[in-house]
């Protein structure tokens, strides 16, 4: 009786140790089949990680330095989820040429959350006087996750139709930018998210605007029509980002 006991109970076991090992499997392939999921960025993206005579592009450890005419001040870029870096080039390019120096961050497989301190390495090897972060969606959700833990290394942070999910130190200057045709952006949880904002934030409502097109990857799933063009809405951002640094 004890014998058979121990056969069942054996049993039981590998049955179980099969059923565990093929549900994590499944979990691991589902998983790897989302993260391949990527947002890529479109060829007229890809041109502005070339120099020019305004702004020096350079790779770095973890992503690109957009090196313009400024030299006071810095920008770190956190990408949204699953949207491959390079898409933000043109913005990005933008910022530097106008005069604000801007580190676009490549997340471990595309997600920011993964790479919260990212910011860390870029803080500690470059030498600015004031250092802002910036994320488009999960990437200000990350931005926010840093900025809450590091409060004295950061002047400001700028939200890409994103928000904080914790509290901001009110030493930390806020500035959100979205656009009105967003259909990705949760607008009761952005609403909600204001407790989380120090006084004096700013936000910038840009019509016509969309999700996706903070980047050039295409159109993203579940978006609102963008009634303008890329081009614009990124126009806007870059005003509004330059006007809210004073620059």
């Amino acid at each position: 009786m004890r014998q058979v006991f121990r056969k069942k109970q054996t049993s039981r076991f590998w049955r179980f140790f099969s059923a565990a090992c093929a549900a994590i499997l499944f979990l691991l392939s589902e998983g790897f089949v989302w993260l391949k999921d990527v947002y890529h960025a479109e060829d007229k993206a890809l041109r502005y990680l070339e120099s020019s005579g305004r702004v020096i592009v350079n790779r770095t450890a973890n992503g690109y330095l957009f090196d313009g005419p400024g030299s006071d001040s810095a920008l770190i870029f956190y990408p949204g989820a699953k949207v491959e870096a390079e898409a933000y080039a043109p913005l990005l390019y933008s910022l530097a040429e106008a005069g604000e120096d801007v580190f676009l961050v490549r997340m471990p497989f595309q997600i920011a959350l993964l790479g919260i301190n990212e910011a860390e390495t870029l803080i500690g090897n470059f030498d600015y006087d004031s250092w802002y972060l910036a994320g488009h969606s999960m990437g200000g959700v990350a931005a926010a996750a840093y900025a809450a833990k590091h409060a004295e290394e950061i002047s400001g942070i700028v939200y890409l139709a994103s928000y904080p999910a914790t509290d901001t130190d009110d030493a930390v200057r806020v500035l959100s930018v979205y656009g009105d045709q967003d259909g990705v952006l949760n607008m009761q949880a952005y609403e909600n998210s204001r407790k989380y904002v120090p006084p004096g934030a700013q936000e910038k409502v840009i019509h016509g605007g969309n999700h996706a097109q903070f980047g050039d990857y295409g159109e993203q799933k579940g978006d609102g029509k963008a009634l303008i063009p890329a081009e614009e809405q990124q126009e806007e951002t870059v005003r509004a980002i330059l006007y809210w640094l004073g620059k």
